[in-house]
Parts: C-alpha cells; sequence; structure tokens
C-alpha cells in the first residue's frame, strides 16, 4: 500500500510540482491550498506524512503545525516543512512545534526524497 503525503502550500506550481514527483514514485498525493483545509484534510484521512509551507495566507505553517501537534488524533503525523524566507525561518522553533525537518524553496527533488525518507523512518 502506498504511503500517503500531504502536501499544504498555497502556491499552485509547487503543489502541482510536488504532487507529480511524489506520486511518478509511488506515494499516494492529498493537496491543500490554505492552512485550515490541511488540518481538515488530515483529520478525515491521516496521511503518512505532511509537506507543509510556512508562509501563506491566513494561518501560517507554523500555526498550523502547533494545531497538527496538540491534536491526538494526528499529532504523530511527521511534518517536515517548506520555507522561502531564509532570513527568516527559524528551525529551531519549528523543531520545538514538533516539525520532523525542514525544506528551504527552492528545494531538489533529491533533497525532498531524502528528508521524506528520514521523517518516516526509511533512510539508515
Amino acid at each position: 500500500m502506498a504511503e500517503k503525503i500531504l502536501v499544504v502550500d498555497d502556491e499552485p506550481h509547487i503543489l502541482s510540482m510536488v504532487s507529480r514527483r511524489l506520486s511518478a514514485h509511488g506515494y499516494e498525493v492529498i493537496v491543500a491550498s490554505s492552512g485550515e483545509e490541511g488540518i481538515r484534510k488530515a483529520e478525515k484521512d491521516p496521511p503518512d506524512l505532511i509537506l507543509l509551507d510556512q508562509v501563506m495566507p491566513g494561518m501560517q505553517g507554523d500555526e498550523v503545525l502547533s494545531l497538527v501537534k496538540k491534536n491526538p488524533a494526528i499529532k504523530k503525523i511527521p511534518v517536515i516543512m517548506f520555507t522561502a524566507d531564509v532570513k527568516k525561518v527559524r528551525i529551531g522553533e519549528y523543531q520545538l512545534l514538533g516539525a520532523a525537518d525542514c525544506l528551504f524553496k527552492p528545494f531538489t527533488p533529491e533533497d525532498l526524497f531524502s528528508k521524506m525518507e528520514k521523517a518516516l523512518g526509511k533512510s539508515s
């Protein structure tokens, strides 16, 4: 059975690119274009991993991460944060909130899959 990945990002081209890559590698992909939608989808059909953008209109990624980690139904799902804002990112804060890892945009497919495998417990 394919692992299910929830991708939460407000940029359609990022959702499309990441979804295509993940699907091509055999993952089942669920997409959400806002934090609120991402939480709803995670609660309804819990994924194996969440890829979460930091900068989104409405609820920011760190707020979504905090809500996910406080929700008993979905708190054990690993979350990898995406961010394009290298200067403002505080990886330590993401980790304190419960993030498994962080990816800086733009990122390579190799970086994405490496961090995903680690978060899913597949790498040595």
